[in-house]
């Protein structure tokens, strides 16, 4: 970690992952967070590379669209070094690298963004996302196909449809430019954070620690709280009233602030892509990013596996809910025969009568029928027995009903 009192890089290497794949970057103008993939094809390497290209753009720029230009510009050379390290080490074929960046320039900040690492404003108490995730599940929210909370489970949501890498020699990187003012902060992390610690708590740490050194440390805390199952990255930048947000010796954190080595890890091995569709994604954790390529015969293949995905739930769902009505069913129908193994005595049409079943009914439905009429009037009882049969009298069985009513009729006749 290494931080000045307005902007402040942190990476961590997480609780599961055994090497840190994430890089950050925080200098005099320039806020950049890369997150590699590809698992041992080098993810590492990749953001590293890109890093360490992308910091020569940082410098003071006449205009926010010089700075944009700049950024893109250095995001697009960084892609191509990509590729020739991949020529070059062949054991590094399929690693790649999302990357979001702020380049200020005055009161404005010019953003590039590609992948699924995220820029966040908070102002005035609110937390804003920035920029747009390029993923598959992103896709299908904006869609209206599924839900951001569906999205948030989904077993493919760390599908990247963008990254730099040796795939694309021109990817598409979003880009724009936004005013920024005094008390802004912006926060720039990897999926590290995002996709394991909720908005409400990354706002709740912006607003409870005015310190940025403290507010990033307490994201970071946040992420190992739920289990850091990934590398997290986080670059934090203070705007105040000097209008200035970084006054320091530029630092730079994780991949990027090591020795860069091709050399193979232990247990590397190529990776090549695309691989998603002979290798299907499981929804556990750690979650190992994967890129697919953004092209309509992918991306088609991903839907249909998805909608056949959804169908398979409501399937699933279906005959989850017939189980449930079939148990539920079994069991009325038992306590209903249940019922009818009861008698008791009762009045009926000014006679006692017999009754099968118990008292109780389930709404409009009655639980209980007259068995048998006996004869006897009601007006011949006595009155603390017409009291009883009127409130009903309750039986073990038949015979033990039968014998009641012998002793009423006894009583009828007194």
């Amino acid at each position: 970690m290494a931080s000045n009192p307005k902007s402040v890089a942190v990476s961590h290497v997480g609780k599961i992952r055994s090497n840190n794949q994430d890089s950050g970057y925080a200098g005099a103008h320039l806020f950049v967070v890369a997150d590699g993939m590809g698992g041992h094809a080098g993810g590492d390497v990749a953001s590293a590379i890109a890093i360490k290209r992308i910091i020569d753009a940082d410098k003071a720029y006449e205009s926010a669209a010089d700075a944009e230009f700049a950024l893109k510009s250095a995001l697009i050379a960084a892609n191509s070094l990509l590729a020739e390290a991949v020529f070059e080490h062949q054991e590094l074929t399929g690693m790649g690298t999302t990357v979001s960046g702020l380049l200020r320039v005055g009161d404005e900040m010019a953003l590039a963004h590609i992948g699924d690492s995220r820029i966040y404003l908070y102002r005035d108490g609110e937390l804003t996302q920035v920029t747009a995730d390029h993923t598959f599940v992103q896709r299908l929210v904006d869609s209206g196909r599924i839900t951001p909370e569906e999205a948030a489970v989904h077993p493919r949501r760390s599908v990247l449809m963008r990254v730099l890498g040796d795939v694309d020699a021109s990817p598409e990187i979003d880009t724009t430019i936004v005013r920024t003012r005094p008390g802004d902060r912006w926060l720039i992390c990897s999926d590290g954070l995002s996709s394991y610690v909720t908005d409400d708590r990354i706002r709740s740490a912006l607003s409870h620690h005015p310190n940025t050194k403290d507010a990033a440390n307490r994201l970071v805390k946040e992420s190992l709280d739920q289990g850091a199952p990934d590398n997290v990255t986080v670059v934090l930048v203070d705007i105040d009233e000097s209008g200035e947000s970084s006054a320091h010796t530029p630092v730079i954190v994780g991949s990027a602030a090591q020795p860069l080595t091709y050399e193979s890890e232990a247990g590397r091995s190529a990776l090549r892509l695309p691989t998603l569709l002979l290798h299907p994604l499981k929804a556990t954790k750690p979650d190992p990013s994967h890129f697919e390529p953004e092209s309509e015969e992918y991306l088609t293949a991903l839907i249909d596996e998805d909608r056949r995905r959804a169908r398979r739930r409501r399937i699933t769902w279906l005959v989850a809910l017939a189980l449930v009505l079939a148990v539920v069913a079994t069991g009325i129908v038992a306590a209903y025969q249940w019922t009818q193994t009861r008698f008791y005595v009762g009045a009926y049409d000014g006679e006692v009568a017999i009754y099968q079943g118990v008292q109780q009914g389930l709404g409009p439905i009655r639980l209980s029928n007259v068995y048998e009429e006996t004869g006897i009037p009601l007006d011949d009882l006595p009155p603390y027995w017409l009291s009883s049969v009127e409130s009903t009298i309750n039986a073990d069985d038949l015979p033990d009903a039968r014998a009641i009513v012998d002793r009423l009729e006894v009583m009828a006749d007194e």
